[in-house]
């Protein structure tokens, strides 16, 4: 199988699908790896370590896609990639489709084999191939939070830790799962005053046991958000539904009556978002104020550190990869139903039943869509 990896063209995104190292450990199982000049360089990886990998260096995104069997990316295609994709090709990566109705047209029109890094499963119930991304997500969002508090980006001017006899800043997470529980580590080491809503009471459980009494855990309803929300300094936007959107948590009308100059960290933007007053935003401009409060929504935000986000991808993502290339695609997604879950449109079909009940297609079971090709 011939793997190729493209240079990732979204505004601001250093990542990239494979470090030499994996480019190394497909080629030594007997794969071609193929590479955009210059998809490393955000990373700091030479066309040249590459080379020494074994991989082949192309000059232009066009002939990766001309030539690949898989194409391996970080984040979802932008318009100009998804016209360069062509029947029964692969492409891994991440997808994000309920919130992205244009993208999902275009994939149906592709006949491409499209799988999706952030809704394969595991034996837990858990997202392996996006809890790194999370990870990473959920401890930056505290970094752009508190930077974002600071009057020159547009903030109150609270310090978020505080200092000895000045109170620090209150801190909401809204989700605790991976993004939050990371969220809640970082906000509490810096010395916030944290506290976290969510509807699962095993999950608070969990969280009140492992962080202690410094973390206050509230089960979540409209008026528990309501009081929390407008009473914080900083929320944390931290919630997910497998493969749909993210429901709207913090209303419209909730914004206004927050403190001047807190802020909203929406992780969740990538799935639409969980603020009513969410858009995405870049990496180059990642804020905007509405009604005196600060909306910090990057779409990508682990690509503000590749180094660290491309490795913790890779160490997810090269397993699931070697078995497609080794087996071909559909003997690893007949083998394996986790990776299956993964695909979310084949051949003109949408295999996915969230992003089904989302954008209004018919769902096809994964197999049974394999089958048609």
């Amino acid at each position: 199988m011939i793997v190729g990896v493209p240079k990732e063209i979204k505004v601001a995104e250093r990542r990239v699908g494979l470090k030499p190292p994996s480019v190394r450990e497909l080629v030594s199982h007997g794969q071609d790896v193929i590479i955009e000049s210059g998809a490393g360089s955000g990373i700091g990886a030479a066309d040249t370590d590459y080379e020494a990998a074994g991989g082949t260096i192309v000059p232009l995104a066009a002939d990766v896609f001309a030539d690949a069997d898989m194409v391996m990316k970080v984040k979802e295609p932008q318009a100009q990639e998804r016209a360069m994709l062509r029947k029964d090709q692969i492409l891994f990566t991440y997808l994000h489709l309920a919130p992205d109705p244009e993208q999902t047209k275009d994939l149906v029109a592709s006949g491409a084999i499209c799988i999706a890094y952030e809704t394969v499963t595991d034996n837990n119930g858990g997202l392996p191939l996006l809890a790194p991304m999370s990870q990473v997500a959920g401890r930056l969002s505290v970094q752009a939070g508190a930077t974002a508090l600071e009057s020159v980006h547009g903030g109150s001017g609270i310090l978020l830790g505080g200092i000895a006899g000045v109170a620090p800043a209150k801190v909401v997470v809204i989700g605790g799962g991976v993004v939050g529980e990371n969220a809640i580590d970082v906000a509490l080491g810096m010395g916030a005053d944290v506290t976290v809503l969510d509807n699962d009471v095993d999950v608070l459980g969990r969280l009140g046991r492992h962080f202690g009494p410094a973390l206050t855990t509230i089960y979540s309803t409209a008026t528990a958000l309501d009081e929390e929300v407008t009473a914080a300094d900083l929320v944390i936007g931290a919630v997910l539904v497998k493969g749909a959107r993210a429901p709207k948590l913090v209303t419209a009308e909730m914004v206004p009556r927050m403190r001047p100059g807190s802020v909203l960290v929406d992780v969740a933007i990538d799935q639409g978002g969980c603020f009513e007053t969410s858009h995405a935003t870049t990496h180059t401009e990642p804020t905007y104020v509405v009604d005196e409060t600060v909306h910090y929504c990057v779409a990508n935000m682990p690509g503000a550190v590749p180094k660290t986000s491309t490795a913790a991808l890779n160490t997810v993502t090269l397993p699931r990869a070697l078995a497609i290339a080794d087996k071909g695609v559909h003997q690893a997604l007949a083998d394996d139903p986790h990776l299956r879950n993964g695909l979310n449109v084949c051949g003109g079909l949408i295999t996915d039943k969230a992003v089904a009940s989302e954008l209004g297609y018919a769902y096809v079971e994964p197999m049974e869509a394999l089958a048609s090709l």
